[in-house]
């Protein structure tokens, strides 16, 4: 190609030139550099919204591993305990889940844990830990709710039943051997886990877990707290089970028990059922379900 020559390229045509290279040159960078930080937020994007894993453990406390005494002296050790549990179903609230007030929870996540399942909460020695129901993959955040049901088990130790009780209990030298079989379906809301550690909190990538808590010690009370206690005024203890024995047994299911119980006894146990379901000391909006044919 041709070259103009030198003494044609007046200084105004070079100026024009060196501005424009000079505004090509100041934009290049700045276009790249966007680029870049583009690039390198993707990544943090994704980590901070990577799923982590989520477990739910069942836990009947040291009443059920380690045995206990009634409000009324009875000393009683399981041998089983049996726990039909299904819709296990985790959630992040907004607001916070309010068990007193009920209803259900107003979650921007869920996710369901257990399908259906059965569990013995006195599996294990006496220091033994919460017992494993389920690991699921889960959206990180603060899961702050927990429901679910009890409903009667259509195969396995506890088939046809919602809880199985299976023990000995001793008081001045009489042993009773007891299976209690009780099919009544309930339903348990939960807010936080309230214990020595907050629990459900997922980070990315992480790991959390929950708790379903079974407080036994409201259907028979406890012998290691005051009479006037509210756990023990409440509570059934277990006398009017031990009453129904026969050559030192009692195997007995709830309809059983609604005829063989004073109607005060009954109505009692009836009561005290759905207060079984907690999250550590947290409360739960507890409900019986209408029974399925």
């Amino acid at each position: 190609m041709m070259q103009l020559p030198f003494d044609r390229r007046t200084p105004l045509t070079l100026l024009a030139t060196s501005l424009v290279l000079a505004g090509c040159a100041s934009t290049a960078p700045t276009t790249e550099s966007t680029a870049t930080d583009s690039t390198t937020d993707s990544p943090t994007d994704t980590a901070s919204n990577e799923p982590g894993t989520l477990a739910v453990r069942a836990n009947g406390e040291d009443f059920v591993r380690q045995g206990f005494t009634t409000k009324d002296g009875w000393r009683v050790e399981f041998e089983n305990l049996y726990a039909h549990v299904s819709d296990v179903t985790a959630y992040q609230t907004d607001p916070p889940y309010d068990a007193f007030s009920g209803g259900e929870p107003d979650a921007k996540e869920s996710v369901v844990l257990v399908d259906s399942q059965t569990v013995d909460l006195a599996a294990g020695d006496e220091t033994a830990e919460p017992i494993l129901l389920s690991e699921v993959e889960a959206p990180a955040g603060q899961y702050n709710a927990l429901s679910w049901k009890m409903t009667p088990a259509s195969e396995g130790p506890a088939e046809g039943y919602s809880l199985v009780l299976d023990g000995t209990a001793e008081k001045d030298g009489e042993t009773v051997d007891f299976i209690l079989k009780l099919d009544e379906p309930l339903a348990f809301t939960c807010g936080e886990f309230v214990g020595d550690e907050r629990k459900g909190i997922l980070s990315s990538g992480g790991n959390a877990d929950l708790e379903a808590t079974f407080h036994f010690d409201h259907l028979f009370g406890d012998g290691d707290a005051p009479a006037d206690d509210e756990i023990n005024t409440g509570a059934l203890g277990f006398e009017p089970i031990a009453e129904l024995a026969e050559n030192g047994t009692v195997e007995v299911d709830l309809e059983t028990l609604s005829e063989r119980l004073s109607p005060e006894e009954y109505e009692t146990l009836k009561n005290l059922l759905p207060s079984l379901g907690h999250v550590g000391e947290g409360h739960c909006h507890e409900s019986m379900m209408a029974h399925q044919d």
